[in-house]
Formats: C-alpha cells, structure tokens, sequence
C-alpha cells in the first residue's frame, strides 16, 4: 500500500475513478428517470454521493484494482473489476435501505449505478491499454492519432493464426520498440480466412503470399508455427524464396517453455526445422527413478553428446554429477555454463583419459558412482582413417579400461554411446566403436547392467557437416559434399541425449538400443536447403562441388547389421537388438571374451608401433564385417 502511495499513476487513476463513480450515479438518475429530475431526486442524489463514492473506492482498493499495470489490462482484471462493481453495488443497497432517512430512494437507480460504475471504469482501463499499445504516451502521439506509421517500422506477415501468431502480434503490439508492423496473417485454415486477431486480418492461405506481398508493401514474414512438422515449414520457406519474402520463425515450444517468449528471441530458419522431427516424449518417472538422488559420470562430457547429456541431467537432480574429458577447453565451457547458467553446484570436473587406468581407478574410488553414461570417443572418420592407432587407444582401450573397472567396483548401470557407423564399418571409426559394442556386450552378466545406445548424426555437433556448410556459406564460397548420392540419418542434439537416458531406463543388460532416425537426408539436398535459408540460390549465389569421397567414408549408413534380430521397446522411438548368444561361435561367453580381450592386447601392441595396416587386419578379425580399404599408411 505504501508502495502505491508512491507512485503518481495511483492518484491519476483514483481520482479518475472518484469521477467515474460520481458520473455513473448521476448517469443512473437521469436514465432511472428519463432525463426529468426533480428537486427531490437531486436532493437524493446529492446526499447519497458522499457514501457512495469512499465506499466504491475502499471495495476497489480492497480488490486490488490500483495495484495492476493499467497498459496490461486483462481479463483476470476485468473480472476483478466486475465482482467490485456488482459487490459495491449489493452492499450499498442493503445498508442504505435499512437507514430510515434513505427508504424512499429508487432501488433501481442503484441497480444502473453499478452498471454504469462496471461500463466506465472497465472501458478507462481498457482505453489506457489502448493508448499504450497505440503510442499515444510517446513522442509519437501525432502519428498514432492520425494513423501515421514509423517510418522504422517494417511492415510483416505473421504466417500461422493459431496461438503462437497470436502472441506474435500481442508482443509488437505491446512493445513499442520492435521494428514491426504486422499487416496481415497468412493461414492456410480456410475457416480463418477473412477474419481478424486483434483487430488484424487473416488474408489467406500460402498460395495467396505473393499476391499479398504486392498488395500489402510486405518485404519479412515471421513465421508463428513452432509445432508445425518440417514438410510445412518447408513449403512455407519455398513460397517466401519464390515470393522473394525475408523470413524469421518462432523458436520452438521447448524454447518458449523454459522462458525464451520474446520477439527477441525471432531467429532465422535453421535446418533443425526443415527435419521436422517431433519432440521426444520421455518417461520422466523412469528415468527419474535411477538418476535423482544417485552420482552421475558422464565421460566426454565436454562433447556436443556428453554436455547435453549433462544438462539433461541436471533437471533429474543427481546427488552428484562428475564430468571427465580431455579436453580442456571443452571441459571447461560445461563447468561454466552448469555453473553460472544451470545454477547447478553439486558436480566435480576431472580433466584426463579414461584410457588411463589409474586415473579411472581413482576416480569410480573417490566417487563410487551409481551410473556411467560413456560418450568419450573420437569420432572423425577421414582423421581415425590416417590415424588408426589414435582409434584403437581412445576408443577402444578407454572403453575396455572404463567397462572394466565398473564391473570391478559393481557400477548399477553402464551406458556405452555408439553409432551407426558401427554397422558393417568401412572405416577405422566405424570398426572401433563396433569393438566396444562387442566389449560391452562380453562383460554383461557381471553385475553392471550394461547397454549400448547406437544412432546417426546430430545436428550441429562437432565435425558435423552443418557447421562447416554454414561457415562455407559466410565466406561466399563453394559448398563441398563429397559424392552426389551421399547419404546420412540425422537427429538433434537434445533428442538424442534425451533417448539416450530413456534407453538406460528402459535396459536391463547386453542390449544395443537403436534411436529411430526417421528419413535419411541426402547431403546434397541438406546442401541446397542450407543456401536457400541463407536467402541465397544454389548453382547462381553459391555453388555446391564435388569432391569425392574422404578415406573410410560410406555412402550409405545403416542402423542394422545382418542377422541382428531387431524388436520394439516400451518407447516408440526407442527399438533394441538382443544379443544372438552364438558368441562368435566359441562356446561361451567367457571363452569370447578372453579371445576378444586378447585381441584387443593385440591391437594395443600395433597402436605403440603406430602399425596402421596391422590394426587394419586384426579389426577384420575381430569383426568379421568390417570392410577396410586398401592400406596406404605412410608417417
């Protein structure tokens, strides 16, 4: 209350109702009594006044009305407003019936008074907001009242009349800052076409944008569909293109829930949309059930996987959460942002190996933690390809030392991340991560649950190619793909660490879980697509060359190897693949596994020799499947 004893707009607006309060009532006389008033009905209006009006402005004190921001009027004020008025009005009735000196007054006019008293301190607070939303409090009045526009203010399309358009347009209309003035909307619901959100119409479908563009001087859209699949977007982004239209779109829904509405957050088209993958839907019980409350080592946690994993995480408050890289820069980039961004302290960060067994040790010792989700690896395959022995002791010797000493210390869970590039490998990569889904696979049984999560690429992640497109494309230079048929599954990075805490929810030990990667995407196209976003045209603005294929690389990615018996899970995005117990056939999981062991001494001894074609035949031998190029290793 003090508060708004401070503040000038209290006193403007309480006086103004004071006014208000005494026009309704006279109102209401003059109307009760056809505009004919005696001396006695002015006599009675005149006395009642000084109870009426300080009692009107104690209820609405008491309701609040002088606490709001009038310029954000809205329908929690109006109905506040209502209950004041109908209140004010029962209990002025009631108490001035029963004094004598008042029992020959017209009920009725009380009755108008608080309709009256509704009707215009309603419409004062709706015509503040109006002129707020109108400028009319600015430099700018003039305009405003003569319908002249900024000249700063470009006009727009919001494409979408459903409720993301709808705050769109409520937020320019709100902020006077924003450069925008929206003109129209454009919604292909032919049941929308001709009406209007807050005064603004909808013009018509997509078909009908260039027309309108001409008619209307528009030069941007901001694209208001958030939930819209990517096969819509994308013929929203080919009309603006044909139409020669600038174009920006929402963020998406999860952007908007974790605080991001904001015209402020309009950004440009990315190929995240045009994939149109739908949000993944997680059981946050089960997951919930053997995070929270537990300690948490996420290995690679400074990569694009393992700092998502880690901030999906956090939302499952782990008691503790311990993040291990090698790589200093990037381990210290997700220390800052769980730090200072999360808000997040109960994690320790720990830079080296886990090819180190010593360092390992010490840290499932020091920690004891409960789950391992194990996402360091090195992953380029042209690099690996040249550079084998690099493959076989961070890949596979950081996994075999880590799969070890989990068993050793009974870790409950044991997560490996993969790949597709594990399926019948071409590559030096390919056939590493292969030998970890086998190594996984010959400790289980041992009192660790553990599983394997195998998916394609991710959108933006280190090395991916969309990054490089982008960069390519901010240089005004030519856009490499290797080979015209090139093709590759991809997902994003939230999706992907999402699937990969439900698939530890959902394991119980041995699995290879495979995230399903919808439609596999030709790099060309993604290639095109990249350069029309970028409001420029392939093969005029920016070329796309070609230039072969890189060591090791596939054209085609597969998901599945031959005679791997695929099944559905519990989630819908989520399949498995159960080991065959054939055992490479050896007899026993114990006898695999001491041959896959020394097979993998074997090719620890090659990586110290850096012999690159030695670790090219024993990767054949150990699995069977993997298709090596020829060996051409020169240092």
């Amino acid at each position: 209350m003090l508060l708004q004893l401070k503040s000038k707009n209290f006193y403007f607006v309480f006086l103004a109702d004071l006014v208000l309060f005494l026009l309704a009532h006279i109102g209401a006389y003059y109307t009760r009594f056809e505009f004919k008033l005696t001396e006695t009905e002015i006599r009675h209006m005149m006395s009642a006044l000084p109870y009426i009006l300080p009692f009107k402005a104690l209820v609405f004190m008491s309701f609040g009305l002088y606490r709001g921001m009038y310029r954000y009027t809205s329908v929690s004020d109006m109905w506040s407003l209502i209950k004041a008025s109908v209140l004010s009005s029962v209990v002025i009735i009631t108490v001035l019936f029963l004094i004598h000196q008042f029992s020959g007054y017209s009920r009725t006019v009380f009755i108008l008074d608080g309709g009256f008293t509704l009707f215009l301190t309603g419409a004062f607070r709706v015509y503040i907001r109006y002129l707020y939303q109108q400028q009319l409090f600015g430099k700018e009045w003039k305009n405003a009242f003569f319908n002249v526009h900024r000249q700063d203010q470009k006009p727009v399309f919001i494409v979408g009349a459903g409720d993301a358009g709808e705050k769109t347009l409520r937020e320019i209309l709100d902020n006077p800052r924003l450069p925008f003035r929206v003109t129209g909307f454009i919604d292909d619901n032919v049941h929308k076409h001709g009406r209007a959100i807050h005064g603004v119409p909808v013009i018509g479908g997509i078909a009908a944008l260039c027309e309108a563009k001409i008619k209307y001087g528009v030069s941007d859209v901001l694209i208001a569909m958030p939930s819209a699949p990517g096969p819509q977007i994308r013929k929203v982004v080919e009309a603006c293109e044909a139409c020669g239209i600038q174009f920006k779109t929402l963020p998406g829904m999860g952007e908007l829930i974790d605080g991001k509405v904001s015209l402020k957050a309009l950004r440009d088209v990315n190929y995240a949309d045009l994939l149109g993958r739908a949000p993944v839907e997680l059981d946050m019980e089960e997951i919930s059930r053997y995070i929270k409350g537990n300690r948490i080592l996420v290995t690679g946690a400074g990569g694009s996987i393992g700092s998502e994993l880690c901030r999906q995480i956090v939302k499952f408050h782990p008691e503790e959460l311990i993040l291990l890289d090698n790589s200093e820069t990037n381990l210290f980039n997700i220390q800052m942002e769980i730090q200072h961004r999360v808000r997040y302290q109960h994690f320790t960060t720990i830079f080296g190996n886990v090819a180190n067994p010593d360092l390992t040790e010490r840290t499932l010792n020091r920690y004891d933690p409960h789950v391992i989700f194990h996402a360091a690896a090195f992953k380029h395959v042209p690099l690996l390809e040249v550079n084998p022995w690099e493959a076989v002791r961070n890949n596979i010797m950081g996994s075999k030392v880590l799969i070890q000493k989990a068993v050793e210390k009974k870790v409950d869970k044991f997560v490996l991340v993969s790949t597709d590039k594990a399926v019948r490998p071409e590559n030096i990569m390919g056939a590493s991560k292969r030998v970890c889904e086998l190594l996984m696979q010959s400790y289980t049984g041992n009192g660790t649950r553990m599983m394997s999560v195998r998916f394609g690429n991710v959108v933006g992640s280190s090395g991916s190619v969309i990054p490089i497109f982008r960069d390519q494309i901010a240089r005004g230079e030519s856009l490499t793909v290797t080979h015209p048929e090139v093709t590759r599954y991809f997902m994003t990075i939230p999706e992907a660490a999402r699937l990969i805490l439900q698939a530890g929810a959902i394991g119980s030990g041995g699995e290879i879980f495979i995230l399903d990667m919808g439609t596999p995407v030709k790099i060309v196209d993604m290639a095109r697509d990249l350069i029309r976003l970028s409001g420029k045209e392939p093969g005029r603005d920016i070329d796309i060359v070609f230039t072969g294929l890189r060591p090791g690389e596939k054209l085609y990615e597969e998901l599945i190897t031959d005679g791997e018996g695929i099944v559905p899970t519990s989630h819908k995005k989520i399949l498995v693949i159960q080991h065959n117990g054939k055992w490479n056939g050896l007899g026993s999981q114990e006898a695999y596994k001491k041959w896959l062991l020394n097979g993998v001494d074997d090719l620890y001894r090659l990586a110290e020799k850096q012999d690159g074609c030695g670790i090219k035949d024993k990767l054949k031998e150990l699995v069977p499947e993997y298709k090596a190029q020829e060996c051409e290793y020169v240092l």
